[in-house]
């Protein structure tokens, strides 16, 4: 098992920077992929960015150049910087990591990040 905190939600008024952080803990030692989701009022869990365990990434297209996943594998955290919000960004944002042993995959409680206009 595997289980995500996460931190750095909030409320940024639009054009502002949010930060986000996931650390890992558990039975880590196989964990591969490390990302994030997002989920607005009435969508679809939409992937926001996901990153390798060799340091490859991508991205939505609707966050390619404003946001950074990043990544620091000798503290099992992830992050998420979030420049130039949009109100569109606003969601819950879940964390999520999968394991390239047992091709399971888990998912953080969520933080709220609201973005006004």
């Amino acid at each position: 098992q595997v289980q995500l905190v996460e931190s750095g939600g909030g409320l940024v008024q639009a054009g502002g920077s949010l930060r986000l952080s996931c650390a890992a803990s558990g039975s880590i030692f196989s964990v591969s992929a490390m990302g994030w989701y997002r989920q607005a009022p009435g969508k679809q869990r939409e992937l926001v960015a996901l990153i390798r365990s060799g340091g490859s990434a991508n991205y939505a297209d609707s966050v390619k150049g404003r946001f950074t996943i990043s990544r620091d594998n000798a503290k099992n955290t992830v992050y998420l910087q979030m420049n130039s919000l949009k109100p569109e960004d606003t969601a819950v944002y879940y964390c999520y990591a999968d394991k390239w042993d047992t091709a399971g995959y888990y998912w953080g409680q969520g933080t709220q990040v609201t973005v006004s206009s």
